[in-house]
């Protein structure tokens, strides 16, 4: 079970997280992908329990539980990190970021390398403003990036107008049907058939859009900015875990963006795409970064 929390953060504003697994284990943080919130920590909460280890997962500002900052910069995140620590009375960590969740764990072990022991990335962005063409991403990414550049206030409008539909729970006895409308990998479906992995995937993504649209927006904006950071930089040992089928981000832009940490070790999965990769594997992965 989760242990909801708040955080009061300097000048005011709150962060809301969650706990799971084992509350006296190794303490990890979770950085949750995009769009979604803390609960998509949940596919954790089994193997963390087995093997020993803390899971914090916060909502990152405007989402969810957590204040909104209107014009919050990824620069930014590390301090709310090392207060959220700070109030848990924990040192050194290690960061487990799924998707979107990638930049703020590389951003947090770049700003405080003495704190972060290790982190694992499962299918993580990439940075956008580095690409010079859009191939190799979900074709719904190089949409909104276009509208970003060129009609940022219609994306803004349209973000607004799909929340109400987004925000809602879907059925159970429509599940299916949607898995088909996404048009998803045969092993992304399959793997989200599952009860557990799906709640915690979709809820989280509903939790997200029930908060705010314009959080979910400004959570967005920062992949489409510089992050202000090479990956060079990131000099923690880094797990960098990425499915062959993975849809979102092709797996040869992942091989590239490995080459370029110092410390890296990879580990590109067959046949698993964006969200059975986590689904499956998350327990390996687990005890991988806890292991280093």
């Amino acid at each position: 079970m989760s242990r909801q929390n708040i955080v009061q953060l300097h000048g005011g504003a709150v962060l809301a997280f969650e706990e799971y697994g084992d509350p006296t284990g190794v303490p990890v943080i979770f950085c949750h992908g995009w769009p979604s919130s803390r609960t998509m920590a949940q596919l954790a909460d089994e193997p963390a329990r087995a093997l020993g280890v803390r899971i914090i997962s916060p909502d990152r500002p405007g989402i969810s539980g957590s204040s909104m900052q209107s014009h919050r910069k990824l620069s930014e995140w590390p301090r709310v990190v090392e207060q959220l620590v700070d109030d848990l009375q924990i040192g050194e960590f290690r960061m487990l970021a799924i998707s979107g969740g990638a930049p703020y764990a590389y951003a947090t072990a770049v700003a405080i390398p003495e704190r972060v022991r290790a982190i694992a990335v499962v299918g993580g962005v990439i940075p956008f403003a580095e690409l010079k063409d859009f191939k190799g991403l979900l074709p719904l990414y190089r949409w909104m990036l276009a509208f970003y550049r060129n009609r940022p206030q219609l994306l803004r409008r349209l973000f607004y107008l799909t929340r109400p539909f987004l925000s809602v729970r879907a059925p159970i006895r429509l599940r299916p049907l949607l898995l088909k409308m996404l048009l998803l990998r045969p092993c992304d479906a399959a793997s989200l058939r599952d009860d557990a992995a799906f709640e915690a995937i979709f809820e989280s993504q509903r939790r997200a859009w029930r908060g705010s649209a314009e959080g979910v927006l400004i959570d967005a904006r920062i992949y489409a900015e510089p992050w202000g950071f090479a990956m060079e930089d990131v000099r923690v040992p880094v797990r960098l875990w990425h499915g062959t089928e993975d849809r979102a981000f092709a797996v040869r832009l992942a091989e590239q963006i490995a080459n370029r940490f110092p410390n890296c070790k990879a580990r590109f999965i067959q046949d698993e795409g964006h969200y059975s990769l986590p689904i499956r594997h998350i327990g390996e992965i687990l005890q991988d970064l806890i292991s280093v």
